[in-house]
């Protein structure tokens, strides 16, 4: 019979959340990698590149992958015979865990958790608590995957209960271009078949802690029905031609995961929830000899890549004219220098309800430029922590107000602008950038100064100053309307040949 110290289950969580902070699965850079060098589009691959180089900086740095650092989920399995030396609830040492691990003075991770969610919307402070799932199975082990899961992938996920009759496969392919780019592909998607509604998200949630293996399936050949499956999704979700953080291109996913489960027979439950290119899960079991060993990675098995900013336009934010917006162009590589203000959700809908009551802003955003991110704190000597950045459609419905009253020149985020945003962006000679989501420390590396200006009382969602240098961006939507997440979709899925646009 297996005893486990309840220090040891904390000390385990803590020292997987740290770990999984800053370093990606092998599997996943190798597939990034690969994706990499056979992508034929230059702003995909440019997007990649940022993505390696920022994955390897982390490694290096021992700082978060991405600036949204996670709501932690916790799958346990524990043994029958396993007897506890511990005064602690499991769920309290997993918590406890969890604490120490986003609290950590070395490597603060951001404290994204809001409890009373339909009502105060009030942080935490620590991250706390996660979500977990148990299960009691034979055996004297406690075996635990610990995974950090950021926003931007998991509100993409879609759930919808099937006819029996009905085709899986032209669900998922009419499903993901309506998830848009906001879960920062290329990355991975977990598909869960059958059960009842909440069994099949939980089957997706746990099939993307499976090893990326998509290669080796493809070298021996399906032997199942999931399997021909996923090749076939795999396949025809990269003829989609959605790319690289939605640039379009030949990767879309690197790996494509399904669990099955018996179903009801007028049932046919699918889900999908995607894995974003900050992807962090880990694995490992408790056996009672002491607390988790995580072995680091060799820094030597990261591809040597470079990327090539020469060709990029530089920009100098406090000496712009709009004249000079008029003449970016979709999908132009912009190296950004000078002075910008951050604000995400909490941010914009207290400017929003200032203006309708009149009330002057504490920022003065004329011919300025807004960048969506939450940032981690800075550790030791940092200007500021990683600074990717957040979903941009999440602004949408406040884009027309603040651009109306304020005389804002542009707005920098990720991923793609819904219609609103983009008729507001037009109509104000407007422009949207983005930044490359999963290379935040990457970005935060041209922040040369930092100070929260505004709501300090939001924590990261304070309005800060920040000061720029050689910050690269990409034209989303220029001042025409035109959207670079709409146009290039489809001319690369229309290159690949396979899926007719329609």
């Amino acid at each position: 019979m297996t005893v486990i110290k309840q220090d040891d289950v904390i000390q385990s969580v803590a020292d997987a959340l740290q770990y999984i902070s800053y370093y990606h699965p092998l599997d996943f850079i190798q597939a990034i990698n690969n994706a990499y060098e056979k992508e034929e589009n230059q702003a995909a691959k440019d997007a990649m590149a940022q993505i390696l180089i920022n994955s390897r900086m982390c490694a290096e740095g021992h700082r978060p992958i991405c600036q949204d650092t996670g709501i932690v989920t916790v799958f346990v399995k524990v043994g029958m015979n396993v007897r506890w030396d511990a005064t602690m609830s499991l769920e309290d040492m997993i918590n406890e865990g969890v604490r120490r691990a986003y609290l950590h003075p070395d490597n603060v991770l951001r404290a994204s958790i809001l409890k009373d969610p339909a009502g105060k919307r009030q942080n935490t402070k620590d991250n706390t608590p996660a979500v977990i799932h148990y299960e009691i199975v034979a055996g004297d082990k406690v075996d635990i995957t610990v995974a950090a899961k950021g926003g931007g992938s998991e509100n993409k996920s879609k759930m919808a209960m099937l006819n029996p009759s009905d085709s899986i496969v032209d669900w998922v392919l009419k499903t993901v271009p309506t998830m848009g780019a906001g879960w920062c592909p290329p990355g991975m998607l977990g598909i869960g078949i059958g059960g009842t509604a909440e069994k099949a998200m939980l089957l997706a949630k746990e099939s993307l802690m499976d090893p990326v293996d998509i290669q080796e399936l493809i070298a021996r050949g399906p032997q199942n029905r999931v399997e021909e499956l996923r090749l076939e999704l795999f396949e025809k979700v990269n003829a989609l031609g959605i790319g690289a953080q939605g640039l379009g291109g030949l990767t879309t996913v690197v790996d494509i995961k399904i669990r099955d489960y018996p179903t009801h027979a007028a049932s046919l439950p699918v889900a999908i929830i995607p894995n974003c290119a900050a992807t962090r899960h880990v694995h490992f079991e408790l056996d009672g000899s002491g607390a988790a060993e995580l072995t680091p990675p060799k820094l030597e098995d990261w591809p040597q890549v470079t990327w090539d900013a020469s060709k990029a336009r530089r920009v100098n934010l406090d000496n712009i004219s709009h004249d000079e917006i008029k003449t970016w162009q979709t999908g132009e590589t912009l190296l950004l220098s000078g002075t910008i203000y951050t604000g995400r959700d909490a941010a914009h809908k207290r400017m929003v309800d200032m203006i309708a009551k009149g009330e002057e802003l504490p920022v003065d955003l004329k011919g300025k430029f807004i960048y969506y991110v939450g940032p981690v704190d800075p550790v030791r000597d940092e200007v500021v922590g990683p600074a990717g950045p957040t979903t941009a459609t999440r602004m949408d419905k406040f884009t027309n107000t603040v651009l109306e009253a304020t005389g804002l020149y542009g707005m920098i985020g990720k991923s793609e602008r819904g219609a609103i945003a983009i008729q507001a962006i037009k109509n104000h000679e407007a422009v949207y950038l983005m930044a490359v989501g999963g290379a935040a420390y990457l970005v935060s590396k041209a922040i040369r100064k930092a100070k929260v200006v505004a709501f300090a009382d939001l924590g990261m969602e304070a309005i800060y100053e920040f000061v720029v240098e050689d910050m690269p961006v990409s034209v989303a939507v220029d001042v025409n309307g035109s959207s670079v997440h709409d146009t290039a979709p489809k001319i690369w899925q229309a290159k690949i040949g396979k899926i007719p646009v329609v």
